[in-house]
C-alpha cells in the first residue's frame, strides 16, 4: 500500500489534470464508470459477500448491515447517480459575481474546484462511487477512508472506478482508497493538511465527533439522523399514517428515517390505535410518554429515547399541547437534520418551518426524501447539518470555493 504521504501527493498532482478537464471529458467519463459498475455486478457483489458474512459473524446490527449490503439494483442505482451527475451543468467556472470598479478594474468571482478532499465514512459501500462522481464532476481528486466492515466492497468498487478512468485517459489518481484499517492510520489521515483541501466524515455519531475534534484539516459535519415528525391537531390522518410508516420502516438504517412522533394531544385518541396496527405489521416498538400509553399499550419512553438515533424498528412518541410545545422538544432533541409537520393549517406549518433548526424541514412529506437524488443533485456526498459553507444535502456546488479574478489596462493602487 502505498503510504499516506505518497495519496496526498498522487492527489495533489491529479487534481491540476481534473481542473484542466472539460465539462463533456468528465461526463464521457462518468457514464464509463457508471457502464463499469454494472459490468463488473458480478465482482462487487462477491466482494460485498465476504463484507456480509463478516458482519453477520460479528452479530452486527440489522441496520448496519442494511447499510453495508448490496444488491444488483443497488449497484444499478450507483451507476444511475453517475449518470444524473452528468446530466447537471457543471459548475466550475461560473461567474458568481461581477464588478467593475470606477478605476477600470474589471473583477469575477468564479466558481473553482475545492482541490482535494477527503472522505472517513462507515460501512455504506454505495458511498464510495457516490463520493467519487461529485468531487470528479466538481474537479476534485478525491481520498476515501471507508470503515473495515465495507473493506473488500470498498476495494473492488475503487478498483473499478480507477479501471475506468484510465481507460477514458484519465489519471486514476482522482479517486484513491485508503486500504488500512487501522485506525491510527485514520488519525493521521485527518492531520494531513499539507495535501488536503477538506475533510467530510459519513457515519455515525462517535466518527463525527473523532474527525471533528481531531483532524487539522477544515471539516464539513455530517449529521446522525434523530428526525421528527410533529403530527398537528389539523393533520389529516389519511396523508399522515402512510407518511409515518414510510419515514419509519421504509429504511430503518439511514440517517432520514424518523426516530420520534411528536403528537398534538387534541388528534391523540383517533391517530395512535389506527397508527398503532399499522406499526404493528412491521414489528415496529413503540415507547410513548403517559399521554400514549393512556390511549395504547406500548413501552414508556425515557429522556435517552426522545435524543436516540435507533436504526432500528423502534420509534418514541411524545404528547404535545400546542404547536410551540412541539418546536421546543424537537429543537432540544434533534440532531438539526430533518424534520416534518403533518397539518392542513398554512399558519401552522409556516410557523415550523420558520422556527425548527433543521437543514431540511417538511411539510405534509416523509423525511426520506433529504436525499441528493431525490432532491435532483445525483448522487450526494452527505447531509451537512452544520451552518458554514454547506447545509442539507451536498451536490457538486457544495464541492466548491471561488476565486477572484481580477483584470486591468495597468491600474496602480495610489
Amino acid at each position: 500500500m502505498d503510504s499516506l504521504v505518497q495519496l496526498g501527493k498522487n492527489a495533489v498532482e491529479a487534481k491540476y489534470e481534473l481542473q484542466r478537464l472539460s465539462a463533456d471529458q468528465k461526463n464521457h467519463a462518468l457514464h464509463r464508470v457508471a457502464e463499469a459498475l454494472v459490468a463488473n455486478s458480478q465482482l462487487i457483489l462477491q466482494e460485498n459477500a465476504k463484507d456480509i458474512a463478516r458482519g453477520e459473524e460479528k452479530g452486527m446490527h440489522p441496520g448496519l448491515l442494511d447499510r453495508l449490503r448490496l444488491t444488483l439494483e443497488r449497484i444499478e442505482g450507483m451507476a444511475e447517480g453517475l449518470k444524473q451527475v452528468t446530466a447537471l451543468p457543471d459548475p466550475i467556472g461560473e461567474v458568481l459575481e461581477t464588478i467593475e470598479r470606477p478605476n477600470g478594474l474589471h473583477i469575477e468571482k468564479r466558481r473553482v474546484p475545492m482541490g482535494v478532499i477527503g472522505m472517513i465514512y462507515e460501512s455504506r459501500p454505495n458511498v464510495t462511487a457516490d463520493a467519487f462522481g461529485l468531487c470528479f464532476k466538481s474537479g476534485n481528486a478525491v481520498i476515501l477512508k471507508g470503515g473495515s466492515d465495507a473493506i473488500c466492497s470498498n476495494m473492488v468498487i475503487t478498483k473499478v472506478i480507477r479501471d475506468a478512468l484510465r481507460k477514458s485517459g484519465i489519471t486514476e489518481n482522482g479517486v484513491q482508497l485508503i486500504a488500512s484499517t487501522d485506525r491510527a492510520v485514520a488519525q493521521e489521515f485527518m492531520r494531513m493538511k499539507e495535501y488536503v483541501d477538506l475533510l467530510i466524515p459519513r457515519g455515525g455519531a462517535g466518527l463525527i465527533r473523532s474527525v471533528v475534534e481531531n483532524s487539522t484539516i477544515p471539516v464539513i459535519e455530517t449529521g446522525t439522523g434523530n428526525c421528527h415528525i410533529y403530527v398537528d391537531r389539523d393533520a389529516d390522518l389519511e396523508k399522515a399514517i402512510p407518511i409515518i410508516i414510510n419515514a419509519k420502516t421504509q429504511r430503518i438504517g439511514v440517517c432520514n428515517a424518523c426516530e420520534s412522533l411528536v403528537i398534538h394531544e387534541a388528534i391523540k385518541e383517533q391517530l395512535l390505535p389506527r397508527l398503532e396496527e399499522a406499526m404493528r405489521a412491521y414489528h415496529v416498538e413503540i415507547r410513548g410518554d403517559e399521554g400514549v400509553r393512556q390511549v395504547i399499550d406500548c413501552v414508556p419512553a425515557t429522556e435517552e429515547d426522545y435524543g436516540k438515533e435507533y436504526l432500528d424498528y423502534i420509534i418514541s412518541m411524545k404528547t404535545v399541547s400546542s404547536v410551540e410545545e412541539a418546536v421546543s422538544h424537537i429543537n432540544r432533541y434533534n440532531t438539526r437534520h430533518s424534520e416534518a409537520i403533518l397539518t392542513e393549517n398554512q399558519e401552522t406549518a409556516e410557523k415550523f418551518l420558520n422556527e425548527v433548526d433543521a437543514a431540511c424541514v417538511y411539510v405534509n412529506a416523509s423525511t426520506r426524501f433529504t436525499d441528493g437524488f431525490e432532491f435532483g443533485f445525483g448522487a450526494e456526498i452527505g447531509i451537512s447539518t452544520q451552518k458554514l459553507h454547506a447545509r442539507g444535502p451536498m451536490g457538486l456546488k457544495e464541492l466548491t470555493s471561488y476565486k477572484y479574478r481580477i483584470v486591468g489596462t495597468g491600474q496602480i493602487r495610489e
